[in-house]
Parts: structure tokens; C-alpha cells; sequence
């Protein structure tokens, strides 16, 4: 680590230029993950597709992100960082000028894939870098501004939405995305470096394919509560998928150079950490797409005035960021991260309880516990994850955690609309009001993810402040 943070030694102003750039990229990139949640009636109608047909705007865009995710390590390895980010900006604003021009949902569709291979390839990049430039007594508060680009940028998302949609038509948000994205590639030319050390290896692309499998079992998952729905056909994929995934992780163990180093998981409470982003990730997605939706059913708000109940929320998360990275750095990190957790518990417990009776600022103050939780856990279990390791294991150990993260994510999603869609759907059944049903179905979704909270609450319990330390290999 010594080389990457001697090339900025003596020029603080390269050194601010770099990471400034760095995030200016990722921000942007991390807006667009959660940005359509509050412009799926629009687009609904743009299009002419259904509900569960315009959901894959953004489950198709985790599932994309998940599979490049693996991919990152050696792309850091084996292409200099400087050509990597400038080659994930171009792929990006490719496909947000596909977006921009598509004629059908499936053109469309094609936009986001591409726009999702970038942000799978630059997160996992992003935080390596950031964690490399970084001395460990440092990463507490370097890794809270990580934490305030990457979850104030997915909590951001749905308000950036909702304005663009109130003053301007759903193109607008993407042309948005691709002025500062080009803005950003423009500027890479003279400020980006190539902080990382190269140690070329051969793709495993058996690897890559067996990764697959993960689209496969979401996929699946996200089938159920569907109708006509081929259930022959479904469990022949996920049969097929969980063995692809499970010959992929055999792979990872028996290879001499990996393309996902799955070795660190054999520290313990790196395990524990991985986990514990997962959890609060869960929190912060699933808050930042059902809450606009519960303002436009429940409380019949428009979809401006529900991306603007949000603002809150992601102002307390960037408050809370780098000051957790601080509070990180001075009393410990599992300290930090059961604070965290407690207020993500005491939220959706809150929720789940008084569900019938919580109204706008209600859920404002509640979304504002839940997402300032998550700015006690995410970036600091990463961190704590990351201290858990040998530095030449820092890439593959981040990888891993946005790789888990970002399936947890996914599954969280997709379990938040199938328990919202089956539990309403019941209730319909039994002849209740619709307002009623649909108030009983996110009660579910609140009772389902209090239950996830109280997990990770017992997960950060059994963390312990770790020193640096190897991996049995």
C-alpha cells in the first residue's frame, strides 16, 4: 500500500482532485439504482407494460449488478484504474443515451443493463481504492464519506425523481445522469491516477458463467406470488442455478488465483461484518422503494410530494455518515454498529406496531431512524471487514461484501413486493376494502423486515473490534 499513497504525498490538491472525482462518479452512478422508484406510473404508461413488467427496471439492474460484482478484483488487478473508471463511465453513458432514445420497454431495458454492468464493476472498485489510499487508523472516517456517497446517493434517488418528474419529463432524469457522468469522464483525463498495483492473471471464465446462477435463483424468487407462472419450468432453473452457484463457489476454493478470492470468508468476523451490510442495506433499499409507494397508496400523496418525504431522511443519513466514520475511530466500531442497528430494530418495530396509525411526518420520522441506522452500520462493518484482512485481500474482501450486499439487497426487494402483493391479494380475497387490504400488506412487509432487524441486532452483538489479521488459507 505504501506506493499508492506516496503518489499523492506533497500534492494534497491531486490527492482532493482524485477522490473528488471518484465520488462525483459513484454518486451519480449510485443515484440511478433506486431514481425510477417514483417514476414507475409514468413510465407504466409511457410504455404501455404492467407493474411487475417495470419493476425489472430496477431488479434487472441489481441482478446485472450482482454478476460484475466478482469480476471487479481482477479487473483492478489486471487493467490500470485510470482506463477501468473511464471505461465504466462510457459504458454507463452509453446506456443512459439508449435509455434516453429507447422506443419500446425493451430497449429500454437494454440502457440499464449496460448502465448496471458499470455501477457492478465501480462499486466494488470504488471502496478497494478508497480503503488502499487509506492508512488503517484512518478508514473509519475516509469509509463514513464513502458511506454518505454510496447510501445518501440511493436515498437521494427517488427525490432527484420526483422533482425531474414534476418539472420535466422521465428523459430528463437521464439526461441529468449523462452531463455529469461525461462532465466527470472529461475530468478523469487529468486527475485520475492509477493507484493500484497490476498482477496480471487469465480470466476464469467458467467462473463467470457459473456466477450466473445467481440471476437465476432471483429470478425465480422474484416469480412468486406471480400468476401463470410455469412452476415446472421455474424450479428446473432454480435447480439449474443453484448448482451453477454452487459449482462457482467450489471453483473459488480449488482455483490457485480465484476470480473472487472466497477464502476470506473463513475469518469469522469478517462473516459477521458482510452480514451485518447486508442487513442494514436491506433497510436502506427496501425504505427508499416501499415508503414512496406507501405515500401513493396509502396516503394518496403525488409522486413529487412522496420523492420530497424522503428529503429528511437522506439528509440525516449525510449527516450521520461522517460522523459515524468519527464515533468509529473513537469508540470502537461495534459500539458504533449496535447503535445503529438498535435505531434500524426501533424503526421497523415502531412501524410494524402502529402501522395503522402512523401519517406523513409519522413515517418521515421513522424513514429518518431506519436510513440514520444504516449510517452506523454499513460503512463502518466494511470497514471493520476490510481491518479483518491482509491488505493484498482488501479488493477481494470488498467484492465479496458489495457482492453479498447487493443479493441481500435484491432478495430484500424481492421479498418486500412479494409479501406486499400476496398478503394484499388475500385480503382482497376475504372481500375487505382495498384501502384495508393493502394497509394489512405492508403491515406484513414492516413485521417481516422488524424481524431482519433484530437479526442483524444479534449479529453486530457477536462482532468484536478487530485488529489486522490473516486468512487461513
Amino acid at each position: 500500500m505504501e506506493e499508492e499513497t506516496d503518489l499523492f504525498k506533497g500534492n494534497r490538491s491531486l490527492h482532493n482532485w482524485f477522490v473528488g472525482i471518484l465520488l462525483a462518479g459513484t454518486f451519480t452512478m449510485s443515484i440511478s439504482q433506486s431514481s425510477l422508484s417514483t417514476a414507475y406510473p409514468t413510465l407504466m404508461r409511457y410504455f404501455g407494460v404492467s407493474a411487475t413488467t417495470i419493476q425489472w427496471l430496477t431488479t434487472g439492474f441489481m441482478l446485472v449488478m450482482c454478476i460484475m460484482m466478482p469480476i471487479s478484483p481482477w479487473l483492478l488487478s489486471n487493467v490500470s484504474f485510470k482506463h477501468l473508471f473511464q471505461a465504466v463511465l462510457l459504458l454507463f453513458d452509453l446506456g443512459t443515451l439508449i435509455i434516453l432514445f429507447a422506443p419500446s420497454f425493451p430497449v429500454m431495458m437494454l440502457g440499464r443493463i449496460l448502465e448496471a454492468m458499470g455501477v457492478g464493476i465501480l462499486f466494488p472498485s470504488y471502496q478497494s481504492v478508497m480503503l488502499t489510499i487509506t492508512p488503517e487508523e484512518s478508514r473509519g472516517v475516509t469509509m463514513g464519506v464513502v458511506g454518505l456517497v454510496m447510501g445518501s446517493a440511493l436515498a437521494v434517488g427517488p427525490i432527484i425523481s420526483g422533482i425531474v418528474l414534476k418539472f420535466t419529463t422521465w428523459q430528463g432524469l437521464f439526461i441529468v445522469f449523462a452531463v455529469i457522468i461525461t462532465v466527470v469522464w472529461l475530468l478523469s483525463f487529468k486527475f485520475i491516477s492509477d493507484v493500484m498495483t497490476l498482477k496480471r492473471t487469465k480470466l476464469d471464465y467458467i467462473s463467470v458463467i457459473s456466477s450466473l446462477g445467481f440471476i437465476g435463483i432471483l429470478y425465480v424468487i422474484n416469480q412468486i406470488g406471480k400468476t401463470q407462472v410455469n412452476w415446472s419450468q421455474q424450479l428446473i432453473l432454480l435447480v439449474v442455478s443453484i448448482l451453477a452457484v454452487g459449482y462457482f463457489v467450489f471453483r473459488q476454493f480449488h482455483q490457485k488465483t480465484p476470480m473472487l478470492e472466497l477464502r476470506v470468508l473463513k475469518t469469522f468476523n469478517y462473516d459477521l461484518a458482510v452480514l451485518l451490510t447486508g442487513v442494514s442495506y436491506i433497510a436502506l433499499i427496501v425504505t427508499t422503494i416501499i415508503f414512496p409507494l406507501y405515500y401513493q397508496e396509502i396516503l394518496h400523496l403525488s409522486p413529487f410530494v412522496s420523492g420530497m418525504a424522503l428529503v429528511p431522511g437522506a439528509v440525516f443519513l449525510s449527516i450521520l455518515n461522517p460522523v459515524s466514520g468519527k464515533l468509529a475511530d473513537r469508540i470502537g466500531f461495534k459500539r458504533v454498529l449496535l447503535i445503529g442497528m438498535s435505531m434500524i430494530t426501533l424503526g421497523w418495530g415502531i412501524l410494524f406496531v402502529f402501522s395503522s396509525g402512523v401519517h406523513l411526518i409519522g413515517m418521515i420520522v421513522l424513514a429518518m431512524l431506519i436510513e440514520g441506522g444504516n449510517a452506523f452500520v454499513m460503512m463502518p462493518a466494511v470497514t471493520l471487514g476490510a481491518n479483518s484482512l491482509p491488505d493484498k485481500l482488501i479488493a477481494h474482501g470488498t467484492a465479496v461484501i458489495t457482492t453479498v450486499r447487493q443479493i441481500l439487497g435484491s432478495l430484500g426487494v424481492a421479498c418486500a413486493t412479494i409479501i406486499l402483493t400476496v398478503v394484499t391479494n388475500n385480503h382482497l380475497a376475504k372481500g375487505e376494502h382495498v384501502a384495508i387490504a393493502s394497509q394489512m400488506g405492508y403491515r406484513a412487509v414492516f413485521f417481516t423486515f422488524f424481524l431482519v432487524a433484530i437479526v442483524g441486532l444479534l449479529l453486530a452483538i457477536s462482532l468484536k473490534n478487530s485488529e489486522k489479521q490473516g486468512v487461513n488459507r
